[in-house]
């Protein structure tokens, strides 16, 4: 009997990047260590982000995006969803004041957060009504489309998932909020391949492939405009089954440093 492949749900995460000087990094990432008793990659370290919710789909909301990005249709509704995401589990939100144009300061922000955090996380809230009553511009130009990856079609649950990096704003300060996200650091590229070896802390295979491909820039700067001139590529990772064992295949064009892994036993 043939199993039915699980239906794909649509997703959006985000990489909130700032320049720093470590002795192995010159750039940290925001991330944060998901609740133990959440269904999917429990208690691992991931970037803030999540499912595209109907809300995040409304057409009204056209009118709180800058005017250059009212024509892009492919990845509208998974930017909302980003910002709407990190602002939840981040405390981070990539919005403009829509009279001034100038992001949402640190004191605007303790104002949002306390007004609309859990209200958004609780679906009590929509990100259409926020944006409308506080007079917000979403910024989605400000994010970066940094990859694309499907969740192989053996898996129990699946996700069109894309990711983007932005710098995080320097006047906000991330934190996570306790529900999804129990712990957050921001951490260097290297900092997490390091200690995710030594077993400090669970990376899942999208994760780890994406802070190691992080690791190759040199500043914020120089990722987000990568992130803008080049194409991503889809990343649907297969299986393939061998007298060795079971591995995971993902396709040279995407341009990852693997192609081919061993699969842990726990994925299938």
């Amino acid at each position: 009997m043939t199993k039915e492949i699980a239906p794909l749900k649509p997703a959006a995460t985000v990489l909130l990047v700032r320049d720093c000087e470590k002795h192995s990094d010159t750039l940290e990432v925001f991330m944060v260590v998901r609740h133990h008793q959440i269904d999917f990659a429990s208690g691992a370290l991931v970037f803030p982000g999540g499912k595209v919710d109907a809300a995040d789909m409304d057409a009204e909301l056209l009118h709180h995006l800058p005017e250059v990005e009212r024509q892009e249709t492919t990845l509208r509704n998974f930017k909302i969803a980003c910002i709407r995401e990190s602002f939840e589990e981040a405390n981070i939100l990539l919005a403009r004041d829509i009279i001034t144009k100038e992001l949402v300061t640190h004191d605007r922000l303790e104002i949002l957060g306390a007004k609309y955090r859990m209200p958004l996380q609780n679906g009590e809230v929509t990100i259409l009504e926020m944006v409308r009553q506080e007079q917000l511009e979403l910024a989605t130009d400000l994010l970066g489309h940094f990859a694309h990856w499907i969740t192989p079609t053996f898996m129990p649950k699946r996700f069109d998932t894309h990711f983007f990096i932005a710098k995080a704003p320097p006047t906000q300060l991330a934190i996570h909020d306790g529900e999804e996200g129990v712990e957050s650091v921001w951490v260097g590229p290297n900092e997490v391949m390091i200690e995710a070896d030594n077993g400090r802390y669970t990376v899942i295979f999208p994760t780890r492939m994406n802070i190691e491909a992080l690791g190759k820039f040199s500043s914020c700067d120089d990722a987000v405009e990568d992130a803008n001139s080049t194409d991503t590529f889809p990343v649907l990772p297969t299986m393939e089954v061998t007298e060795e064992g079971k591995f995971l295949l993902i396709p040279k064009e995407a341009g990852y440093s693997v192609t081919r892994r061993p699969v842990d036993p726990s994925m299938v």
